[in-house]
């Protein structure tokens, strides 16, 4: 091999072929900033395409395992298969350019088609354009550097100068994306919505509805440490003043309603706990908040309800759709287009500026943050996750089941010895808590105590006093509802083998000292 035709090491391979796609990625998230559509990145993209492909047993594990973390871990996942990619594309281009080639273009495909996707508007296109010419430039540019560094006796200023400047190009693109998307003043347009004061207020919660100093959670969820389980890598940003609520489909008359608008009627509260079909047994994804806000079954009644609807359908600002049984909103003043949560307004991850609240249904069928557009239909329209094959029943009516949790002591904690006090919480929305009852080491059920009641559409906590001698000792609790129905014991994943919801008693182990 002449000395002109040395090839560059591999770890500067691997470095060529890594900043070229950081690059590449660090332009599409700039332009996709200036397009104000943070959902045309095609990083992003690929992601919610993942997201979208994922099987539901995947889609369980992931919720299992990382929580509320699962897009990060998803995102973090992506970056470094493509880092791999990307660095697999530099090791094979070390005598030439076009091996990598052929692979950041292939990359700049897949986003391309992601973005294409998810983001159908065909001006959305530029970013993935923007991304593949600028990986391609790079990508051709380095490798040139590289070459000429390797030879004999040559200085590595150009290689040093090409790779800071695209890697400083690549962190300003990116910056500068979330910068742009972010340039959207939610925060702004929530203060100036300012307190939520309701017509109809919710009854005030009760003395000894909840235990927190037992180890309950409070009785309602700060709006902040309510859950969250959607498909959105990053939260959706719309103003107050900029939303319209356009209801259509099978209606007498159209209607679109500016927010100002339903802000300006007479707002009533309820008191309301949600829960996530996702949410394993003793799971955390269940929550009380007092939401504020118009009832659904009115709205829907000024556009004239034509007798042959049976789905709701609620669609997000970025497409996603939620759909509802209608019987389980007309005449239902329980079910809300709410604008607020605890007397504020929605927080940006939790829907603001509008978002549907259906009691007594999990979330995937009931609750459609972000909300822009109400359709009348029938059970023939298939909303996102009946497309992507979950099986549960065809018309969406999938009633929360009765659960039980023990929150105190947890699980494998070391109590001292003496009376040791059991505390937890319970829920079957739209029915109501009967009864709570906990068995010890396998022993006989016992009664625990009651919080105050609410409604029948909250959670309802419960404690037990109980004295225990020293050892490992193993507590399950059980609920019956007030249709006399005990929470059943058989175990069942919720979104397997559908989106029924998980079954099961659940149990704690612990040691008393």
């Amino acid at each position: 091999m002449s000395t002109t035709e040395r090839s560059p090491g591999r770890p500067v391979a691997a470095l060529v072929g890594l900043l070229a796609v950081a690059a590449a990625l660090g332009a599409g998230h700039l332009v996709a900033g200036l397009l104000a559509r943070p959902q045309a990145s095609p990083f992003l993209a690929v992601g919610n395409a993942a997201i979208d492909r994922t099987p539901n047993p995947v889609k369980s594990f992931a919720i299992a395992v990382f929580g509320t973390n699962d897009k990060i871990a998803l995102l973090a996942g992506m970056a470094v298969v493509i880092a791999v990619v990307a660095a697999v594309a530099g090791l094979v281009s070390r005598r030439r350019p076009r091996p990598g080639l052929i692979v950041v273009g292939v990359l700049g495909l897949i986003g391309g088609l992601a973005v294409a996707e998810q983001s159908p508007a065909a001006v959305s296109l530029l970013a993935p354009l923007a991304a593949l010419a600028t990986g391609l430039a790079a990508f051709v540019l380095l490798h040139a550097r590289a070459r000429a560094a390797a030879r004999p006796d040559a200085g590595r200023r150009g290689l040093l100068l090409a790779s800071g400047g695209v890697a400083a190009g690549a962190a300003l693109g990116g910056l500068g994306g979330r910068l742009l998307a972010d340039r959207v003043d939610v925060g702004a347009s929530r203060r100036a919505v300012g307190p939520l004061v309701p017509a109809q207020p919710a009854p005030p919660i009760p003395p000894g509805a909840a235990f927190p100093e037992l180890g309950t959670p409070p009785f309602l969820t700060p709006a902040a440490d309510f859950y969250r389980v959607d498909v959105n890598l990053t939260v959706p940003r719309l103003r107050a003043q900029d939303a319209v609520l356009r209801i259509h489909g099978m209606v007498d008359r159209e209607v679109e309603l500016p927010f100002a608008e339903i802000a300006a009627r007479p707002l009533v509260e309820r008191t309301i706990t949600m829960t996530c079909v996702s949410n394993y047994v003793g799971g955390p994804y269940v929550s009380t908040a007092n939401f504020v806000g118009v009832p659904l079954g009115d709205l829907l009644a000024e556009a004239g309800v034509r007798p042959d609807a049976e789905q709701l359908v609620g669609r997000a600002v970025d497409g996603f759709t939620i759909g509802t049984p209608l019987d389980r909103v007309l005449g239902n003043p329980d079910a809300l287009l709410a604008i607020g949560m605890n007397g504020e307004p929605l927080l940006p991850e939790h829907g603001f500026p509008l978002r549907t609240v259906v009691p007594g249904l999990y979330g995937y069928v009931s609750a459609t943050k972000w909300l822009t557009d109400l359709e009348l239909t029938t059970f023939a329209f298939d909303p996102y996750w009946e497309q992507r094959g979950w099986d549960g029943d065809p018309e969406g009516i999938v009633p929360i089941k009765t659960s039980s949790r023990i929150d105190a002591p947890a699980g494998f904690a070391r109590v001292p010895a003496g009376e040791v006090v059991l505390a937890g919480t319970s829920w079957a929305p739209g029915r109501g808590i009967a009864a709570v009852e906990v068995s010890l080491d396998d022993g006989p059920w016992l009664p625990a105590e009651l919080g105050a009641p609410v409604n029948t559409l909250t959670w309802r906590m419960w404690y037990l006093r109980v004295p225990l001698g020293s050892g490992l000792h193993t507590a399950t609790v059980r609920a019956t509802d007030r249709t006399g129905q005990v929470q059943t014991a058989e175990r069942v994943d919720p979104i397997n083998p559908g989106p029924d919801g998980a079954t099961g008693r659940h149990t704690v182990t612990f040691t008393v000292a």
